[in-house]
């Protein structure tokens, strides 16, 4: 009886050591693949939101309550990327 469990065992250890071998690989790679992609997509939107130009417009108060004298709706968010409102903002020490 005791035979026939430690065979049972070892057959049973032949076919469980790779299956867990190619699982416990396969989470590893997993994990790392959503770690690049999290990151991936974490560049190329900070890339977006740096293309956000409200902050060098002369129209932006700087002021939570308005953020832009002319069109508050889209200050600071991705729609003012292409804003046909945009004025640099002016040094007045050179006036």
């Amino acid at each position: 009886m005791l035979e026939l469990i430690s065979s049972l065992i070892y057959g049973i250890q032949l076919f469980l050591v790779p299956i867990c071998f190619v699982v416990a690989w396969s989470v590893i790679g997993l994990c790392a693949w959503s770690l690049w992609s999290a990151a991936r997509d974490s560049v190329s939107k900070a890339k977006q939101m740096h293309q956000i130009p409200c902050t060098g417009c002369q129209f932006f108060t700087e002021d939570y309550r308005l953020k832009c004298t002319v069109r508050p709706s889209i200050a600071n968010t991705e729609e003012a990327i292409n804003c046909s409102d945009y004025q640099p903002k002016t040094n007045p020490m050179f006036y």
